[in-house]
């Protein structure tokens, strides 16, 4: 991780780790590497998700782009995904989203991708770092070289045919709940899924500025589980702040996670001969069960370090059209550059359509593995994260506490790239077991940060 950029952009509390003048900043170095090999002016497409902090860091980021050089072509409120597709789709240099994902309303964050719709590669993000560091590089623009303002809200439009085009087959007359998380997929979800024979509602899609994944998304998903069953609907689809995560819940109002998604898609589409190399690209977070249902499959599933980014390099380096995390992020290669959530739940639902099962009939056969999670916070940023994961006692527990798992699970203790957390999670085939592990190591984290902070 850089000094700003972390797994997945910039991230942190407004006015606090992000703020107007560092995104303005962001901007005029954007435009200044962008501008390095290109006649004439670069252009940047900018979307957002719904937090109240985005007007300001929109404004910012535009100042400092165009105050630089660049044309902006500004999307409004959009997913994630869309802005990936739309920068590529218009031919643009770059596109920017300010968002924070799944993280809650005081967050916000700055993502960045190239001109192909593909996240901004690790050098390109240094040379942005190198330049907000370094004001005194910056160019300002005089004249006529001044950027310009281009409002092109319809391009929406391209996005959401796309995405509807890109089922596998029909989609029944199915009863369908999806949770919009107050996000991004308010704009959008509407207009996709009732192009379908569904039998469609829509909940928590009226954003407020605050209330973006407030209880609600892929990432709290206890009242969608709760009014599928209530409700008597086939399927829950939850996606997070920006749209692109998407978790399924079943009629029975259990939870169908990333992996799941992955392994039902995977199966279909090998079965079609369009899974390329027969092989899935997954994480180090993905469930022991899904390695188990893939090799059942004959399906080959390759594993990277936490993050969609990750991911998308193996998916690309080996050929591979199908990845994603546990979380919820899916790459369908073939279709979008990144994760998107409202492409899964199309996917998915064609599939089940397909399939002419319920959901939990359909998932019934890939094993799950009881996993804990923890989410230990951490003060004190990076370097607080980095000398934990150096600490030696600390290693030492982790080798200890995997030595009585006796080969039936794994221990996971790594530094969040978005949030200021240690994530814990241990997966073993007994829950009790699973949990014990996770308190010990736990506790030994938050003892070692006391000593570390001291």
């Amino acid at each position: 991780m850089g000094k700003y950029f972390g797994t997945d952009g910039i991230r942190g509390i407004v006015n606090e780790e992000l703020d107007a003048d560092l995104a303005f900043k962001v901007g005029q170095a954007a435009a200044m590497v962008l501008a390095e090999n290109k006649i004439g002016k670069p252009l940047v497409t900018i979307g957002k998700d719904t937090r109240i902090s985005c007007d300001m860091l929109e404004s910012a980021l535009i100042a400092g782009l165009c105050s630089a050089g660049a044309d902006v072509m500004t999307l409004d409120v959009v997913p994630t995904p869309a802005v990936a597709y739309i920068t590529r789709n218009c031919k643009a240099d770059a596109g920017i989203v300010i968002s924070a994902s799944h993280n809650p309303y005081e967050h916000n964050g700055i993502k960045l991708f190239n001109a192909d719709g593909f996240k901004l590669p690790d050098e390109l993000e240094l040379r942005i770092e190198e330049l907000v560091d370094n004001p005194q590089r910056f160019v300002k623009k005089r004249n006529g070289d001044i950027g310009r303002i281009m409002r092109r809200h319809h391009q929406i439009d391209n996005y959401i045919e796309h995405i509807s085009s890109a089922a596998e087959g029909s989609i029944g007359k199915l009863k369908v709940i999806i949770d919009c998380s107050n996000g991004a997929a308010s704009r959008t979800a509407a207009d996709i899924f009732s192009r379908f024979p569904i039998d469609l509602e829509l909940i928590k899609a009226h954003p407020d500025g605050m209330n973006i994944n407030g209880k609600c998304g892929s990432t709290h998903i206890d009242l969608l589980g709760r009014m599928v069953v209530a409700g008597g609907y086939d399927i829950g689809i939850a996606f997070d702040g920006d749209a692109d995560r998407c978790i399924i819940v079943d009629e029975l109002g259990n939870e169908v996670d990333g992996d799941k998604i992955m392994a039902i898609c995977g199966t279909y589409l090998k079965e079609k001969g369009r899974l390329k190399n027969n092989s899935i690209v997954a994480t180090i977070m993905s469930n022991m069960g899904f390695h188990d249902y893939a090799a059942r499959q004959g399906i080959s599933l390759t594993c990277t370090a936490v993050g969609d980014r990750n991911v998308l390099e193996k998916m690309l380096e080996c050929g591979y059209n199908l990845g994603g995390e546990q979380s919820g992020h899916v790459i369908f290669l073939d279709d979008c550059t990144t994760g998107d959530g409202q492409l899964a739940a199309v996917k998915f639902l064609s599939v089940l359509t397909a399939r002419g099962k319920k959901v939990s009939e359909l998932v019934a056969d890939i094993p799950h593995y009881p996993q804990i999670l923890i989410n230990v916070p951490i003060e004190g940023g990076n370097a607080v994260k980095d000398a934990l994961m150096c600490n030696a006692e600390l290693a030492e527990a982790i080798c200890s506490e995997e030595k009585k798992l006796d080969g039936k699970g794994r221990i996971l203790v790594r530094p969040s790239g978005t949030e200021a957390l240690i994530r814990v999670m241990v997966e073993a085939e007994n829950e009790n077991i699973a949990s014990d592990s996770a308190d010990f190591l736990t506790k030994l984290i938050k003892k070692l940060v006391k000593i570390i902070s001291t």
